[in-house]
């Protein structure tokens, strides 16, 4: 009996199983991408459970009971999501797909040939962000220092600029919200460098492009440093600094909407205290001293289009006494009076798929510098030289998303120029005129994820030169694997002469052609650059001297810049250590100016190597910070004139190695209740810790016959300050970000 029960219940279940099998249908095939098969790719029928994922080579199979008409889903964020309709009866099916990219501006390849970015939208592989420049041992706060330890930027002391891939310090320029910085650099007299006038915890991110720049900027034959605001502050702020050197006080209000902001501050140096505790290599007559006041706001509309203002005024003095080279000379005496007027006015708003950008930029600039000699005891040969310029930049931009990771935009640019130069020898003053329009346009082409193009052009029209230029530029990137990608940049680029140089010959536009080639890896916490560049320089000015100053003869000179440089960032391998390593190859020459022949510049190191690295001690609050800078000899020159007044080279030299190992201490007290509103950060740095003897080059007597070294202005500098915000605790921010 129970043999008969089982031998039911066996008969039961396959009549069963044959019901159920006869009722499931088999659903396979294949998806593929560009003829490849597709693996991790999810194969669904739409509103069921069933389904299955494709293998390594893009095949699937799966069983379903379903019938009549039904969607067939091919799914995966890479890709654009395919619906197919099918029909199942009760035979199994077989269902081929081929998939499209899907385009998204996160996981598209980004253009980086030639410029390192550091913004909000690029915190993964972000460089020099505010907390990047303070945090930079040697750097002091300052963003042109802190960009000396990137690829490609020569360690210059001796004056002020980005001296990029064997180009001049003029040959950089200088960009806030979209607007011309004429003057990025307060005044100063020859021999010593002088600072940003610009702080840096204005600035949200920046992007640096040594080379191959967009069609958007001009006037710059090597370089551009393009500077984003903050939008708005977090919120009401008062801020405090105070050092030896000197002492700062500002404040920010905002509403509680952040629709509008304003902010108000005011800030005085002296190195008077400074020059008597630490050995300084010049002799002040009057210690460096100056004051400055900035004002800011922002408006916000409904419509989301947003204002921003910034104005700043700032006077400064110095005074200098040098032993002459000179014969029956004892001491040469300078004396500068400086006073500068910054104003940047930017709009934004999105109309739609348009964006449009319009901004203005004001500057006034004097320089007032007195001369003279003594000897014995006696005050001689007075000369003034008294430089004042106005300096206007408009700018229009108008742009349209094509898609997620395609665009097209244009617009105008108008540049006026205004200076006087007043030299008390000189029988007249000299005045100088110049306005320059320029028309631009630019596309971004993406074609895929892994690969885009950027295709722009640029036209300006210069009143001192009296004529057009076209401009020229493309750039493409391809992603080589998931974190090799490589970026290619071509350009020409014009700039005019420096309107100091501009007298009664003709003159042309200076021009520059750029090729660069970069490889890059990003992963996570790690980022390496390789990049490969070659500069043609062509109608660089040959100068001379003409009622004291000089001027430029014609056109004729030439040159080129070649090299590579690498780049690696790490903030993974060394547990809560960031450093990252810049090393720079550089072959160059140039026949301009006073050059008789083609040299090497005598401001370019053909080696530079820098080494910077951060460690933040939660537990003590305080971060160390250390850097070290090495550049090779720099040849220097001393050029005299023959009786038909042309130059030749009367001496050169190379100058020793330069190196210089700096230290910096931040320490971040508690400061009130644990949860109020506050920071606070003790600041402890030491440049050249290590007191090397650096030399930036020579000067010579009017005969070529004695020289003496420029040296820099403290062999050893050691700065002490304190940074207090009420109303803003960014404690944390500091930690995460390696104070």
């Amino acid at each position: 009996m129970q043999t008969f029960i089982i031998s039911k219940i066996l008969l039961l279940l396959s009549l069963l199983m044959g019901i159920f099998l006869h009722a499931q249908v088999t659903v396979s095939g294949k998806v593929n991408f560009k003829g490849k098969g597709v693996k991790d790719i999810s194969v669904t029928l739409k509103n069921t459970y069933d389904g299955a994922t494709t293998d390594e080579n893009g095949n699937f199979t799966f069983p379903t009971e379903e019938k009549g008409s039904q969607i067939l889903v091919f799914s995966n964020a890479k890709f654009v999501e395919v619906e197919k309709p099918i029909t199942i009866a009760n035979e199994n099916l077989s269902i081929n797909s081929d998939l499209k990219e899907q385009i998204s501006e996160i996981d598209a390849v980004v253009i980086s040939a030639g410029s390192i970015e550091a913004s909000d939208k690029k915190r993964a592989t972000a460089l020099l962000t505010p907390i990047d420049i303070y945090t930079t041992a040697g750097a002091n706060g300052q963003i042109s220092s802190a960009l000396e330890t990137l690829p490609g930027v020569q360690k210059i002391g001796e004056t002020e600029g980005l001296f990029v891939r064997g180009g001049t310090g003029t040959e950089t320029k200088f960009f806030m919200d979209g607007n011309l910085v004429n003057n990025f650099f307060g005044n100063s007299i020859p021999g010593i460098k002088s600072m940003d006038r610009l702080n840096t915890s204005l600035f949200k991110g920046n992007v640096f492009s040594s080379g191959g720049y967009s069609a958007a900027y001009g006037q710059a034959l090597s370089s551009v440093l393009i500077l984003e605001s903050i939008d708005f502050p977090e919120r009401n702020s008062v801020d405090l600094a105070i050092s030896p050197l000197f002492i700062n006080a500002g404040f920010q209000n905002v509403n509680e909407e952040k629709s509008k902001s304003f902010g108000i501050s005011a800030g005085y140096s002296n190195l008077g205290l400074v020059t008597k505790l630490i050995k300084f290599n010049n002799d002040f007559t009057k210690a460096p001293e100056s004051f400055g006041t900035n004002f800011n706001f922002r408006i916000k509309n409904k419509n989301g289009g947003i204002l921003k203002y910034y104005g700043s005024f700032d006077t400064n003095k110095i005074g200098l006494q040098a032993e002459s080279l000179e014969a029956n000379i004892d001491f040469d005496n300078t004396n500068l009076k400086g006073k500068n007027t910054f104003h940047n006015l930017s709009f934004k708003k999105k109309f739609g798929q348009y964006l449009l950008n319009l901004g203005s930029s004001y500057t006034y600039n004097s320089s007032f510098i007195a001369l003279s000699n003594t000897f014995e005891d006696e005050e001689i040969n007075p000369n003034t030289i008294d430089i004042t310029g106005n300096y206007l930049n408009t700018k229009g931009t108008l742009g349209r998303k094509i898609n997620k990771i395609s665009a097209v935009r244009a617009g105008i640019e108008y540049n006026q120029s205004n200076e006087k130069t007043d030299v008390s020898a000189a029988p007249t003053p000299s005045e100088f005129k110049d306005q320059i329009t320029s028309l631009f346009a630019e596309t971004d082409l993406g074609f895929s994820n892994n690969l885009s193009a950027k295709i722009g052009v640029r036209s300006e029209y210069s009143n001192a030169i009296d004529r057009w230029n076209l401009a020229p530029r493309f750039a493409m990137a391809y992603r080589i694997s998931k974190t090799w990608t490589s970026s290619l940049a071509y350009g020409i680029f014009y700039q005019n002469p420096e309107n100091k140089y501009f007298g009664s010959n003709p003159l042309n536009y200076q021009k520059a052609e750029h090729y660069v080639l970069q490889v890059q890896k990003s992963a996570e916490g790690r980022s390496f650059r390789l990049e490969a560049f070659y500069k043609n320089y062509k109608d660089l000015i040959k100068t001379t001297v003409l009622d004291y100053r000089p001027v430029a003869i014609n056109n004729t000179g030439n040159g080129f810049a070649k090299g590579f440089e690498i780049f690696w960032r790490d903030k993974k391998s060394i547990k809560d250590i960031d450093y990252w390593i810049s090393y720079s190859f550089l072959d160059s020459k140039r026949n301009f100016q006073n050059y008789d022949q083609s040299l090497f510049p005598s401001f370019a190191a053909k080696h530079t190597l820098s080494v910077v690295a951060k460690k933040f001690v939660t537990s003590w609050k305080t971060g160390f910070n250390l850097s070290y800078s090495y550049a090779s000899g720099r040849p220097y020159y001393n050029f005299q004139t023959d009786a038909n007044g042309d130059y030749y080279l009367n001496k050169q030299g190379r100058l020793k190695d330069f190196g210089a190992l700096n230290f910096s201490l931040n320490y971040l007290p508690n400061l009130g209740k644990k949860d109020s509103k506050s920071f606070t950060v003790l600041v402890l740095a030491v440049n050249n810790i290590l007191g090397q003897k650096n030399i930036y080059g020579y000067n010579f007597s009017t005969d070529g016959l004695r020289s003496k070294p420029v040296l820099p202005s403290a062999s050893t500098f050691i700065f002490i300050g304190a940074f207090i915000n009420f109303g803003i605790d960014k404690t944390q921010d500091a930690i995460d970000g390696n104070l």
